[in-house]
Parts: structure tokens; C-alpha cells; sequence
């Protein structure tokens, strides 16, 4: 199946609200657990593509981690700092309203680098991943993950109707566009390792999920 475009940027209230209110608490957990095991005992953190925060609120309840979460749109980051406040984290967490594609942070700045869900909704996404691995300590932690593409509609409309059966249909209709918008592994690996990464490992994690990882090294 071609690969179909969505926005770059869930900029409107609704768009953020419905997404906030999808229930991705199974999925985000095992993004946060795994971020806990892979990283350092202490550092600074990056989120690209935070959404409404969600996943750093999940990662600073068990590490006291500083963690910086950027996003393109202002209506995501309204919600997640109204999230950030009611989890009482806002000590720990920034948000910022950031393009991945040119982040205006120093070379190496970060510890460990993490992304969930940003890439489909890129048309290109390798200057996010050379920014991405500019930003990360040579030793530092990678986990990324997103979406892989169906090979066909058939399988997009099974996937939407067990994920998402209890989504209203507006959000069905997200999870599907971004389905069709996300890329294949061998897409994903290819792009990866022409971004300079070195030491990550690249695979199938779940029916619908690919992941990049690499874990924090002492230096």
C-alpha cells in the first residue's frame, strides 16, 4: 500500500482533546517502562513529539529524570501542561513549542533521546533523525517508536476495528489516517542508518508497532 499523507501538525482544540482522550495507557506504559530500563540512573531527557505528555508523566512518576518535551502544536502542549500540573510534575518537565525538524539545542546535549507517534505524521522525517542523533550524547539512550503501514486497506480497517473499537468515529478515523501514513520497517531502518545512528537496533514490535532502541552506555 502507497503511503497516505496526514497533517504534519494536530494544531486544532479538537484534535488534541480527542487524542488525549484516546486510551493508550497499555501502550504508553510499555514506552515508559522500557524508556526506565534503557536509560541512565539520572540525566536529561528529550521527548520529541510529546503530544500532550502523557508518556512523561508515566516516566517521571519512577525516575526524577528532567525531561524537556517539544511539539508543533500549541493546542497539544495547552493539554499537556493542564496533565503535567494535575500529576504535579511541573518541576520536572518542560514543555516546548519546538519543530524536531531544527531544534535549537546544543550538539550532545541530551542523555537519552525518546519519540513516540512524531514520525508518520512527517512528510520527510530524516532531518528529524539527523537532529535527533546530533542532540544525543555519543553514549547516550534511543527509543523510538511509531506505527508500521499495512500492506492494504483490508488490514487497516481489521486494525482499527479491534484497536479501536471502543474510539468514537473521529478517532477512529485518526488511527486510521495514521496508519496509512506510517512507514514500513525496512523504510524506517533505512532512513535510520543513513542518519548517522550507530548501535541501534531496529525491529517488529508488536502487529501494528516498529521500534529503534539503543540503551545508555557509560562513557
Amino acid at each position: 500500500m502507497e503511503r497516505v499523507l496526514e497533517p504534519e501538525v494536530m494544531d486544532t482544540w479538537e484534535d488534541a482533546v480527542e487524542y488525549d482522550a484516546m486510551d493508550f495507557t497499555e501502550v504508553n506504559t510499555a514506552f515508559a517502562n522500557e524508556v526506565v530500563a534503557l536509560g541512565p540512573t539520572a540525566g536529561l531527557l528529550l521527548d520529541v513529539g510529546t503530544g500532550t505528555a502523557r508518556i512523561p508523566i508515566l516516566i517521571c512518576q519512577q525516575r526524577p529524570w528532567l525531561l524537556r518535551a517539544i511539539d508543533l502544536s500549541q493546542n497539544m502542549l495547552k493539554v499537556g501542561t493542564q496533565n503535567i500540573t494535575r500529576a504535579w510534575l511541573s518541576t520536572q518537565i518542560k514543555l516546548e513549542l519546538v519543530d524536531a525538524k531544527s531544534m535549537p539545542y546544543a550538539d550532545n546535549e541530551f542523555d537519552m533521546v525518546i519519540s513516540n507517534s512524531i514520525v508518520h505524521h512527517l512528510p520527510d522525517p530524516m532531518p528529524c533523525f539527523r537532529e535527533i542523533n546530533r542532540v544525543l550524547k555519543p553514549n547516550g539512550a534511543l527509543l523510538l517508536r511509531d506505527l508500521i503501514r499495512p500492506t492494504d486497506n483490508a488490514t487497516v480497517e481489521a486494525l482499527v476495528s479491534r484497536i479501536g473499537h471502543e474510539y468514537n468515529p473521529y478517532q477512529a478515523k485518526l488511527f486510521g489516517d495514521s496508519l496509512r501514513a506510517s512507514f514500513t520497517v525496512d523504510e524506517i531502518s533505512q532512513m535510520i542508518t543513513a542518519a548517522g545512528f550507530e548501535g541501534v537496533e531496529i525491529y517488529q514490535s508488536s502487529d501494528r508497532h516498529w521500534t529503534a532502541k539503543r540503551p545508555y552506555r557509560l562513557s
